[in-house]
C-alpha cells in the first residue's frame, strides 16, 4: 500500500483546478488496493499478511544478509572477534535493546488499557452513546442491530445498497438521459462495491484484519459526495421520492463512517495488546540467545564450517536474527497500524488524494 501522505483515504484530493462535474467518471473500483494501484506483494506485506509470517521473513532477510556478508568478509570478522570482542559487544548491546524495547511496548499497552478505565459516570456515558447509536441503526435497518462487528458493518453496507437500488428504479423512467446515466453509473458502482465488501465481511470474526480490510474497501466518503452532488445538480429534475431516497442513502452512508471508525479503534487496541503479548513471548528466547552468546562464545569458540560457511558466521547470523525478533515484530505490527491510520485520517467526504476515490 502506498504509505505516502495519507495516500489511502478512500476519497479524492481537493484541488481547485479539478471540476467535479457530471462529465467525470463517478464509479470506483471495489477494493482499496485496486483504487490505490499498489502491487499485491506490497499490499500483503503492509496489511494482509500474518504479522508473525512477515516477522519471520524479515528475520530470514537479516540472516541471509549476515551469512552472505560474513562469507566474504570472514577474515576481517574473525580477527575482530578474536582481538576486539566484537561478538560480545554486539550481543551485549542487543540485550539492552531488547529490554528497552519490551519496556516501551509494555508502556504503550498500559496506555491503551488505561483508556478503558474511568469513573462510573464516564462508563455510563459511553454505554449511553453506544446504545443511542444502536437504536438509531435499528430504526434505519428495520431489525435488531447485530452484536458482531462484521455483521454490524455488513448490515449498514447492505442498507446503503438497498437505497441505491431504490434510487436506480426511481429514475429509470425519467426523461433526463443525463440524470439517468449518472444515477445508473453511480448506483452500479455502489452496488458492486457493497456486494464485494459484504461478501468479505460475511462470517468473519473480529480480530482478523479481514474485517477492517472490508470496511476500508467500502469508500463511503466518495459516495456521500456523489449523493450530495446529485441532489444539488438535479434539484429541479429529481422527484420528491427520489430526493427522499437520496437523503436516506446519505444517512446510511453517514452512519457507516462512525461505525467503521469505532471498529477500527477497537481493532487498533486489539492489535496493540496482541503485539505486547507476542513481544513478551519472543523476548525471553531472544534474551537467552543474546546472553548465551555474550557469556560463552567468542572468536575461538566455534571452528570449522557447514555448507561452505564458517560456523562462527552461522551462529552469529542466526543469533542476531533471533535477538532481532522483538524489534522485527514491532515493525510488522506498526506497519499495518500506521497504514490503516493513514487510510482513515479523515472521517466523512474529505478528499485527500485523487487515486483513492
Amino acid at each position: 500500500m502506498s504509505d505516502e501522505s495519507s495516500d489511502t483515504i478512500d476519497t479524492r484530493e481537493e484541488d481547485p483546478n479539478i471540476d467535479l462535474t457530471a462529465d467525470e467518471d463517478i464509479s470506483t473500483a471495489n477494493t482499496m488496493r485496486q483504487r490505490s494501484g499498489e502491487t499485491k506483494i506490497k499490499t500483503w506485506f503492509m496489511l494482509e499478511g500474518s504479522r508473525l509470517v512477515v516477522t519471520g521473513l524479515l528475520a530470514m532477510l537479516i540472516l541471509g544478509v549476515f551469512v552472505f556478508g560474513g562469507t566474504f568478509f570472514y577474515q576481517y570478522f574473525l580477527i575482530d572477534a578474536q582481538s576486539a570482542d566484537t561478538v560480545e559487544t554486539v550481543f551485549s548491546t542487543m540485550i539492552s535493546a531488547i529490554i528497552t524495547g519490551v519496556t516501551l511496548v509494555l508502556t504503550i499497552s498500559q496506555i491503551v488499557i488505561s483508556q478503558e478505565n474511568g469513573p462510573l459516570g464516564d462508563q455510563r456515558q459511553r454505554m449511553s452513546n453506544t446504545m443511542d447509536f444502536r437504536e438509531y441503526t435499528e430504526e434505519m435497518i428495520g431489525s435488531p442491530t447485530p452484536a458482531d462487528p462484521s455483521a454490524f458493518l455488513r448490515a449498514l453496507i447492505l442498507e446503503s445498497k438497498e437505497h441505491a437500488e431504490q434510487l436506480r428504479d426511481e429514475v429509470a423512467d425519467t426523461d433526463d438521459d443525463e440524470l439517468r446515466n449518472e444515477v445508473d453509473e453511480f448506483t452500479t458502482s455502489l452496488i458492486g462495491n457493497a456486494d464485494a465488501a459484504a461478501d468479505k465481511l460475511e462470517g468473519r470474526s473480529f480480530g482478523s484484519y479481514t474485517v477492517v480490510s472490508a470496511a476500508l474497501d467500502y469508500n463511503y466518503g466518495w459516495k456521500i459526495f456523489q449523493v450530495e452532488r446529485l441532489a444539488d445538480g438535479y434539484v429541479d429534475t429529481l422527484s420528491a421520492e427520489a430526493m427522499s431516497i437520496l437523503d436516506e442513502l446519505k444517512t446510511s452512508l453517514s452512519m457507516f463512517g462512525p461505525a467503521r471508525e469505532h471498529i477500527k479503534t477497537l481493532y487498533f487496541e486489539w492489535e496493540l495488546i496482541s503485539l505486547s503479548q507476542n513481544i513478551l513471548y519472543l523476548s525471553v528466547p531472544a534474551l537467552i540467545v543474546a546472553g548465551f552468546t555474550t557469556t560463552y562464545l567468542g572468536g575461538n569458540a566455534l571452528t570449522g564450517g557447514t555448507l561452505g560457511v564458517p560456523n562462527l558466521i552461522w551462529w552469529a547470523s542466526i543469533a542476531f536474527a533471533i535477538t532481532s525478533l522483538p524489534f522485527l515484530l514491532l515493525i510488522s505490527y506498526i506497519a499495518r497500524i500506521a497504514t490503516i491510520a493513514k487510510r482513515t485520517l479523515a472521517i466523512g467526504p474529505f478528499i485527500l488524494r485523487d487515486s483513492q476515490r
